[in-house]
């Protein structure tokens, strides 16, 4: 492996160990200001250190950094980029996913990773699940990932969000997880270029969660509501059972 690689690496999983950071920082904060003094659970493991939080706002939450070296197997190494004659990876990265305890705040879903095969790319996305339609959270949500693309392709939210909704889609039930976002997988124009735009999309993450989160935190629910996130919760399951890669 050349030197160029593994300053990639090393610059990328530096990265995703400080955003891990930031983001359950951002958490805890909330957590703070809503008078709860939850806070994350470290547990390490051989390829990486995964955070969970039962909070007073999040009800359920996880944030997972990992580093994991291996090889594909067979069958799969076929569909990966740069695999051809090597079915060895190195894989580094971040994801999230909050499961609020109010009914008026979305399920929210965050994932960003740096893969080296034969040929490195970056990927990721961020989607919301909510369980009661809000249509300015929608837009505001939308617009932030909108404005964020644009600023290194005017091409890139049409083509992502696209690729949202078509991956967080539930065929059996004809309908879609939640009201998407972005999606994006084997980006390798432009490594510099990519890399801070993975950066970005991480930083408008923690400011995306901030903002909606706060708002809605101190909102009373009824349980016809909760009832309503529960039913919700089910096809987050479904998904993850029956469709995601």
């Amino acid at each position: 492996m050349n030197m160029k690689i593994k300053k990639k690496q090393k610059l990328a999983k530096e990265w995703f160990i400080n955003l891990q950071n930031i983001i359950c920082n951002n958490i805890e904060q909330l957590e703070k200001k809503y008078g709860s003094n939850k806070k994350f659970k470290k547990n390490k493991w051989k390829h990486g250190e995964f955070r969970i939080i039962k909070g007073e706002v999040i009800e359920k939450g996880g944030v997972a950094f990992s580093n994991v070296v291996g090889k594909f197997p067979k069958k799969f190494s076929k569909k990966i980029p740069g695999t051809k004659n090597d079915s060895h990876f190195w894989s580094s990265g971040v994801s999230v996913i909050f499961h609020p305890k109010n009914p008026k705040i979305p399920a929210i879903h965050f994932n960003t990773r740096f893969i080296c095969t034969k040929k490195n790319w970056f990927g990721g996305g961020i989607d919301l699940t909510p369980c009661l339609i809000d249509k300015k959270e929608k837009n505001y949500f939308h617009n932030k990932l909108k404005k964020t693309c644009n600023i290194y392709n005017k091409r890139y939210y049409n083509k992502y969000k696209k690729w949202c909704d078509k991956y967080f889609y539930l065929p059996h039930r004809n309908e879609p997880r939640g009201i998407g976002g972005i999606f994006f997988d084997y980006k390798m124009d432009n490594w510099q270029k990519d890399f801070l735009f993975v950066k970005q999309i991480g930083f408008v993450f923690v400011q995306i969660v901030y903002e909606i989160i706060k708002k809605k935190m101190f909102l009373k629910w009824t349980k016809k509501e909760k009832k309503i996130q529960s039913l919700k919760r089910g096809r987050y399951v479904e998904f993850n059972l029956l469709y995601d890669r």
